[in-house]
């Protein structure tokens, strides 16, 4: 992409971020560099912008040079009608919205037939521009006369056609269009009614049958509901405001004497182009604005759930039962050891075996067997459990067994998101060919304790159900989004190249799926990597390709022994040279000795004699003190239990602790072992005013809650964090 002076310097001007770090990262991704690369490895040229501000610079420019090519087009498709002038191309090029630019557009487009264009065909535009010239002297018919024939043949007619082109005027009028759209979104309310003959099972949009709020107020999940409800011909929508105030607006800017002799022809035909034309249009504009404010806010709600959720704290060096729970068909088991590898499958039958009917008790003593054999077959440490169809039933079952047999082991909840979806997806026929595929759930189930991170990218992130009204937003910037959050997640935690999976390394900076499977493969082949130069002899992995990869992929017990940090090895001269400062050895990183030279020496004079950037210097120390150091360790782990609550034993007041399952923008999901999730309300979150949850709370979080609401018959559950707001 060609760099524009212009657009750098008002891109830097509205970001708030420096035109030279603009320009270092367009370079960057000019020359094929990716995100978390730049990030990671070019801090000293960025001035340390973060992932999220280094996209944010890429889409603001992508959008600037939109901008200016649209704004050229325009300016060549008027000229080639020769109507540009050199004002009007003024005007459009000053414009730093495309709606602006579209607005000065309008009254120069082709249009399709309509009224004004017919009345245009009929020679009538020049009786328009007299009418607006608001003669006060005179008559109408000395006016009108001369524009009479056989196909405009009264008065009446004549007049008529020219209030159509009047009225398509204003609606294609800059300012008047600029003036509703900024006042409608200032002023105007959103309406919703219920259709008469409408179906809504189960009431889900109660809510919004007889509905009205501020267009500067509503909320985003409130504008998606409504959008659902409309689709589904559940409710009417429209916007209402002070139509009379406007009309009144646009007659001051149209009518320049209130005595001319066509002054009601006038108002009529601006009332017609408000009502028929401008209203409708900027009306269409405004309900799209909102569409997209609230997608781009439910995208960023989702994004931030997954990246948490994929960001949990692995749960190390555990043998884990995974338990799919289900009625019918039965619970699916699988045991795995702490490397991940199945150790045994099989189905146990605790809950009821159809729809009304009750349990076997044989069946659930047998279950009871099976689960305990296993426990103590395998040493089993954790028992874990999906949270979908059937869980709360599984929970009780498995809480039961635990006491029963007195087993050491815990249990946990976790979220089943994705788990089916990833069962059946070729990656899991491809992993377990002899697995059925709720068994292959099962395996994901445990192993997603285990890793989150290693197991959930093997899933589509939009199957991740951690969002709000998902299947309602742009799939496409869905997918590009989640997929950002997904590579981010995977290169700044770091990936082993002899234990990764494909679709762990297919999010990798600078691979794709290709080279991704050309290491397992070089790995079946070739055995272990034990030095990062190997690396290089994998198929199709070139140069570039290497620089922006290599240094996410870890190589924990091979002979080199930075190869183990996030240091790259472009820096590999520049760590020795500091070790040989500190008088130590590449086999002392990570050692308490280490850390010890590190803290007793003189960092400025340290920085100095290495030749650096203070940004590669402080990273290439951080590496030494820690380096096998996982972001996810400062996360909070899935939360053990060993005993259950029922929703029917809690009382208003009670303090629970649950772990945060989904964060939403009018509040956050709580498990708190009951059979129901609970809602923490937004205004029951904090004494002081926060704008979103997720101020508060991230998705894994393990949160205190007291309960402030039991509804037995609707099963729900509310919460608050504040005992004081019970």
């Amino acid at each position: 992409m060609e760099l524009n002076e212009d657009i750098i310097k008002r891109l830097s001007e509205e970001i708030k971020i420096k035109d030279t770090q603009i320009i270092a990262v367009l370079n960057l991704l000019n020359e094929g560099a990716t995100v978390p690369f730049i990030a990671r490895y070019r801090k000293e040229a960025t001035g340390g912008l973060d992932e999220d501000q280094i996209r944010l610079i890429n889409d603001e420019f992508e959008y600037q040079v939109n901008l200016l090519k649209r704004k050229e087009d325009v300016c060549r498709l008027i000229d080639e009608k020769g109507l540009l002038t050199e004002e009007l191309k003024n005007q459009i090029m000053s414009r730093t919205l495309l709606v602006e630019v579209d607005d000065l557009y309008q009254p120069y487009k082709e249009k399709k037939k309509t009224k004004a264009s017919e009345a245009i065909k009929l020679g009538l535009e020049p009786l328009a521009d007299e009418m607006l010239k608001c003669y006060d002297r005179g008559s109408k018919e000395e006016v009108v006369e001369k524009y009479l024939n056989e196909n405009v043949p009264t008065m009446e007619k004549a007049i008529e056609g020219a209030c159509y082109i009047i009225a398509e005027r204003i609606s294609d009028d800059a300012k008047f269009r600029g003036s509703l759209r900024d006042t409608m979104q200032k002023f105007a309310h959103i309406k919703t009614k219920k259709k008469k003959d409408a179906v809504d099972e189960n009431e889900v949009f109660q809510n919004y049958y007889e509905y009205e709020e501020a267009i500067s107020t509503i909320k985003s999940h409130r504008i998606l509901a409504i959008n659902r409800a409309e689709n589904l011909k559940i409710i009417t929508v429209s916007i209402e405001m002070d139509d009379a105030k406007n009309i009144k607006y646009i007659e001051n800017g149209v009518i320049k004497r209130n005595n001319a002799i066509f002054v009601d022809e006038i108002k009529a035909a601006i009332a017609d182009g408000y009502k028929r034309l401008l209203y409708p249009s900027i009306e269409r504009e405004v309900r799209a604005w909102l569409t997209e404010n609230a997608e781009a806010k439910a995208i960023d709600v989702f994004a931030m759930n997954v990246k948490n959720l994929l960001l949990q704290a692995p749960v190390k060096d555990k043998t884990v039962l995974g338990v799919d729970p289900a009625f019918r068909t039965g619970c699916k088991l699988a045991v795995v050891d702490p490397t991940g590898k199945v150790l045994e499958i099989g189905v146990i039958y605790p809950n009821e075996k159809a729809k009304g009917q009750t349990v076997d008790e044989a069946l659930v003593k047998k279950s009871k067997k099976t689960i305990i054999d296993l426990v103590n077959k395998y040493n089993v440490d954790i028992i874990d459990i999906g949270n979908g169809t059937a869980s709360r039933e599984t929970e009780d079952f498995i809480a039961e067994t635990i006491k029963e047999g007195n087993l050491k082991c815990k249990y946990a909840i976790v979220s089943e998101a994705g788990a089916s979806v990833y069962s059946a997806s070729a990656v899991a026929q491809e992993e377990f060919p002899d697995y059925h595929v709720e068994q292959r759930s099962a395996v994901s189930i445990a192993r997603r304790l285990q890793d989150p991170l290693a197991e959930l990218v093997k899933i589509e992130p939009k199957a991740i159900g951690v969002g709000q009204y998902q299947h309602d937003v742009n799939q496409n910037q869905l997918s590009k989004r989640l997929d950002s959050v997904v590579e981010e997640a995977v290169n700044q935690v770091g990936v082993n190249i002899n234990t990764a999976s494909k679709s762990l390394l297919t999010y990798v900076s600078g691979l794709n799926k290709t080279i991704a499977q050309n290491i397992v493969d070089y790995r079946n082949k070739e055995g272990k990597f034990t030095n990062r130069n190997d690396i290089k002899n994998v198929s199709k992995l070139g140069a570039k390709t290497f620089e922006q990869a290599v240094g996410f992929l870890r190589i924990t017990d091979g002979d080199e022994p930075l190869d183990k940090t996030s240091i790259h090895p472009e820096s590999y001269k520049a760590a020795y040279k500091i070790l040989d400062l500190l008088e130590a050895k590449s086999s002392m990183i990570g050692t308490d000795e280490l850390k010890q030279r590190i803290v007793e020496a003189n960092k400025e004079e340290l920085l100095e004699k290495s030749g650096l950037d203070k940004f590669t210097f402080d990273d290439i120390i951080d590496a030494f003190k820690e380096p096998l150091r996982d972001i996810r360790e400062s996360y909070d782990s899935v939360q053990l239990r060993s005993d259950i609550k029922h929703l029917e034993d809690l009382k208003i007041g009670d303090e629970l602790m649950g772990t945060v399952r989904n964060v939403v923008d009018f509040g956050v999901f709580v498990d708190c072992g009951v059979k129901y999730d609970g809602l923490v309300h937004l205004s029951k979150m904090s004494d002081k005013y926060i704008k979103h949850p997720s101020e508060l709370v991230s998705v894994g979080d393990t949160v205190k809650v007291y309960v402030s609401g039991v509804d037995l018959v609707k099963h729900k559950l509310a919460l608050s964090m504040l005992k004081n707001k019970i």
